[in-house]
């Protein structure tokens, strides 16, 4: 079965162009999205966050973003394929070929389903590793709200993270891919470590 990225790959290859997956992950309020944004602008790369790939699906009123928005609904989890196909549009019609997907793969099966699908294995994936404790603070002082309802979320929403990302960069960890950055730090500081980073890459990258 042919897929979108599988004619990007194609097209690519005709062309000698490889794509460079950098899979960005991080728990709730661990300030990826920030980072994210300075490395778009220093190192040109195209950023695609799957959570607001799935939004703008939705918001479409599509066939597909009607059985999303249903889905979610009903609490199940959008399979992989979906948000695969979302992510192979956004690099087909970008023009780009530097990727940081945001929020993605979120558990094993999402990693799977991604390298079998598209046949694209990341560069190297940036983990920005931050505490419980600091990434509630960081949420509740955005959040005005009813407090317990906050720090009950947030904690929920750090607990799946821990479960089910964990396992992903695990994996990783163990092919020498993962990039650790420790996000408890001030914005500039950390984005120092990432600049670090993206630049050692650069230089391994042939022009």
């Amino acid at each position: 079965m042919g897929t979108v990225l599988d004619a990007a790959n194609k097209e690519a290859k005709g062309t000698d162009k490889k794509f460079t997956v950098v899979f960005v992950l991080g728990g709730p309020g661990s300030g990826k999205g920030t980072q994210c944004t300075n490395i778009v602008q220093n190192f040109g790369y195209t950023h695609l966050s799957a959570g607001d790939l799935l939004r703008a699906e939705i918001k479409s009123g599509s066939e597909n973003g009607t059985m999303i928005q249903n889905m979610i609904k009903e609490g199940k989890i959008v399979p992989s394929e979906v948000t695969i196909k979302l992510i192979q549009r956004a690099v087909q019609e970008s023009g780009n070929d530097k990727f940081l997907i945001d929020g993605f793969p979120r558990n094993e099966e999402n990693r799977a389903a991604f390298e079998s699908v598209t046949g694209i294995l990341p560069e190297f994936v940036l983990f920005f590793d931050c505490s419980e404790e600091e990434m509630e603070r960081r949420l509740l002082s955005r959040n005005q709200g009813r407090e317990d309802d906050n720090i009950e979320t947030i904690r929920k929403r750090f607990k799946v993270f821990m479960e089910s990302s964990l396992p992903v960069i695990e994996y990783y960890n163990s092919k020498g891919k993962v990039r650790k950055i420790d996000a408890g730090k001030p914005i500039e500081e950390v984005f120092e470590a990432v600049k670090a980073v993206f630049t050692s890459s650069n230089d391994k990258v042939p022009a």
